[in-house]
């Protein structure tokens, strides 16, 4: 799409929306008007209520002492007359009256009062959402009327980028389904297994059984130990707990002997310079861009031999990954990163500009390849550290 296209479709959406956002403007003052109306409505309810809840309590108390005098006069009418007994049951029926009137008022206007709070609210539920459109649509505004050329660079970067996006949501869902898979087989598994031994040792302590039960209990130990190392495993690599407590290096440090194990590849591990603590999110970026680096080893590589150094210099780190694998053409490889599995490489890419770092990749075919990544401390690393740069 050309720039002027861009540039009128732009112009199109922005006056949509300026006059979209006076039509909402003009339905929250609107809203405005009827919330100040309620408000009004709803203290004057307020005060009839309060005065009606008073008449209705005196009316209570003035119809109980009617009742009393009407049960006086009845009982010893020797001593009263018809007219007083007319007079006592007439005034009973006349408070009566005005007690059920006072009463059925009451409920009205607290029905009233209680409508009319609701009201209150979801009048302003509506300006709220007004508010928060019209300063949505500011912040679009905002964007749309800056600068045409930067929009059209957003969005030939966006373009771009669009195909990185699906390949990292495919490499989330791998991820998803590794983690799945892995619960399946290993601690699932695990469980359902010590539920049906525990169940064999009830059977043989009814039968007493002891000797085969404490067998059976030792067998059953070692499962759910190996079980609970499992889980370790997959919380480190889900997030090392030890980056935090720790700090990176030893983090590094277990994550290599541990690939060791895993993945039956050499490695070795290697620091230089003074270490230092870093912002959090600096270290977990950090630990994802050495985890991807070497999943990338045991995918493609072929390799039998891997190591990571790591430099703690006076600005950043330096890390560098080499492995003794088949490697590839750079040259070959470049065009096809975003249309093959090699979308690592890109994500690892992300992540670096993201930290304002960079990377190098020096690779040939059946002699390795080398990563070298450097990430600079800025300004928000704990102290000022000093090493081989």
């Amino acid at each position: 799409m050309q720039p002027d296209a861009i540039d009128r479709i732009i112009k199109n959406a922005i006056g949509v929306m300026e006059n979209s956002k006076y039509q909402i403007f003009e339905i929250s003052e609107t809203a405005r008007q009827e919330r100040e109306m309620l408000t009004r409505e709803l203290q004057e309810v307020q005060t009839e209520t309060s005065k009606t809840i008073d008449q209705v309590d005196r009316l209570e108390i003035e119809y109980k002492r009617s009742r009393i005098r009407l049960t006086e006069v009845s009982r010893d009418f020797h001593r009263f007359r018809d007219d007083d007994i007319k007079v006592a049951y007439e005034a009973a029926i006349t408070l009566q009256t005005q007690l059920a009137a006072a009463r059925e008022r009451e409920t009205h206007l607290k029905a009233r009062r209680d409508e009319l709070q609701k009201r209150i609210k979801n009048v302003d539920k509506q300006v709220e959402r007004a508010e928060t459109i019209v300063s949505q649509m500011n912040v679009v505004l905002e964007y749309l009327s800056g600068d045409l050329n930067q929009v059209t660079r957003i969005l030939e970067s966006a373009k771009n980028r669009q195909l990185l996006g699906l390949k990292i949501i495919l490499a989330q869902e791998e991820e998803r389904k590794r983690i799945a898979r892995e619960i399946h087989d290993g601690m699932a598994q695990t469980m359902a297994n010590v539920v049906l031994r525990t169940e064999i040792a009830e059977r043989m302590l009814d039968k007493q059984e002891y000797p085969a039960v404490k067998d059976e209990l030792i067998d059953l130990k070692g499962q759910l130990r190996g079980g609970l190392e499992e889980v370790r495993k997959m919380i480190f690599n889900l997030r090392p707990m030890a980056l935090d407590d720790l700090g990176l290096v030893p983090t590094l440090r277990k994550f290599v002997q541990d690939f060791e194990d895993k993945a039956k590849i050499r490695t070795k591990f290697e620091l230089k310079g003074r270490e230092i603590r870093l912002p959090s999110g600096m270290e977990v970026a950090i630990f994802r861009l050495v985890q991807e680096a070497f999943a990338n080893v045991q995918k493609h590589s072929g390799a039998t031999y891997v190591s990571l150094e790591t430099i703690f210099g006076k600005d950043g780190v330096k890390l560098h990954i080499v492995d003794n694998g088949v490697g590839f053409n750079l040259e070959q490889l470049e065009p096809r990163l975003a249309h093959d599995n090699h979308f690592g490489l890109l994500g690892m890419r992300e992540r670096l500009e993201l930290l304002d770092g960079s990377m190098e990749l020096h690779s040939e075919k059946n002699s390795g390849t080398r990563i070298t990544m450097y990430i600079p401390f800025g300004t928000d690393s704990k102290e000022d550290g000093s090493g081989h740069g």
